[in-house]
């Protein structure tokens, strides 16, 4: 027997007919599909939406929070509410009034007076004075200089004119023999003054150490003005008669009249009541005027002056005092009028200062 014949080919099992496609009926279709979703799809959607809002909520406080931190500082509300520093607040002003209240009762404690200085100068507290209280005092009380020496600290000078304080040194009848100085003299004190803020707002102040007396503060060298040099106010000087007209009526009569006198545009007023009973125009200043030939004539319409006008004026109790006044002149129609009161005396422009070149400048010899 042939081995051919003794296998034989196991029968493939049998393939399963395939199932036809189950037509889903178009109402089931619609339970299960919304929108392109599927219901779970839904469910679920629904419920992570849920957990969203609900998480939005828990963080609304601290997103609220985080808000009102973000605001910038520099909102109206806090500006506010602080303080300004003592430098800017009061300057030196406060330091100088507490100064001069020091001064004065330094000036004149005596023994047992010493918790008067320490309301200003604690330290003085523990102080002897000498002297009797209140035989000296301070009067004229002027603050004449004040300087700030640090952030807080200022440097206060005050005036006084120390009154009842005995002359150190006799009268002498001896010729040549050097003056006595005056009874009451002027007399400077420098106070150290620091400042620091204070309740509600307010500056405090309190004394560094006694008051110091220092020199008389020193006298500034005075400025080169526009005018010439003084000269008699000569009657026929139309400048002398519109200024002396002016002034009358300025002076002596309160302001009647006076704006006869004014040039169009130009509002002055004047004290009141009349100080004085009568005036005389003593000396002339003008503007650019070196002096010369006497002036009789008014020039052109517009042409403007100043000049400064010494006087004496008479007072009601016939005390004759002098004065000085700065005026601008403006003429019109042949005469002068008076187109300002000025508040001081006109300074001269400043010198140029020549180039600078190889060549030396030559001195200049003073004319005999």
């Amino acid at each position: 027997m042939s081995l051919v014949g003794t296998f034989r080919r196991k029968p493939a099992p049998p393939v399963e007919p395939r199932p036809e496609a189950v037509q889903v009926p178009e109402a089931e279709q619609d339970t299960d599909w919304v929108g392109g979703w599927s219901t779970g799809a839904q469910a679920n959607s629904a419920v992570l939406i849920r957990w969203i809002v609900w998480g939005l909520i828990g963080l609304g406080p601290l997103l609220g929070a985080l808000a009102y931190l973000s605001v910038p500082t520099t909102s109206a509300a806090p500006a506010s509410k602080t303080a300004p520093s003592a430098s800017s607040a009061s300057g030196g002003q406060g330091a100088a009034g507490f100064a001069s209240l020091f001064v004065a009762a330094y000036l004149s404690a005596g023994r047992g007076d010493e918790p008067k200085l320490a309301a200003y100068y604690p330290p003085a507290g523990g102080l002897q004075l000498d002297g009797v209280s209140g035989r000296r005092r301070g009067e004229q009380l002027t603050v004449v200089r004040l300087r700030q020496t640090d952030a807080s600290v200022w440097a206060v000078t005050v005036a006084a004119r120390v009154t009842g304080a005995q002359p150190s040194v006799t009268p002498s009848t001896q010729p040549g023999a050097s003056p006595s100085p005056a009874a009451d003299p002027v007399r400077y004190f420098q106070v150290p003054v620091a400042t620091a803020p204070g309740a509600g707002g307010a500056t405090a102040y309190t004394a560094l150490a006694l008051p110091a007396e220092v020199a008389a503060p020193e006298r500034a060298k005075a400025p080169e003005l526009v005018y010439g040099a003084m000269h008699p106010a000569l009657p026929t000087d139309p400048r002398t008669q519109a200024v002396t007209s002016f002034l009358s009526a300025y002076l002596t009569k309160a302001g009647a009249e006076l704006d006869r006198y004014l040039a169009p545009g130009t509002r002055l007023a004047a004290p009141s009541p009349a100080p004085y009973s009568g005036i005389a125009v003593d000396q002339l200043a003008v503007e650019g005027e070196a002096g010369g030939e006497p002036v009789v004539s008014v020039p052109g319409d517009g042409t403007t002056l100043r000049l400064l006008v010494t006087l004496r004026a008479t007072g009601q109790d016939g005390v004759r005092l002098p004065l000085t006044y700065a005026l601008t002149l403006k003429a019109r129609a042949g005469r002068w009028e008076i187109a300002g009161l000025d508040g001081a005396p006109a300074l001269a422009p400043p010198t140029p200062v020549p180039a600078a070149s190889g060549a030396p400048v030559p001195a200049t010899t003073p004319t005999p």
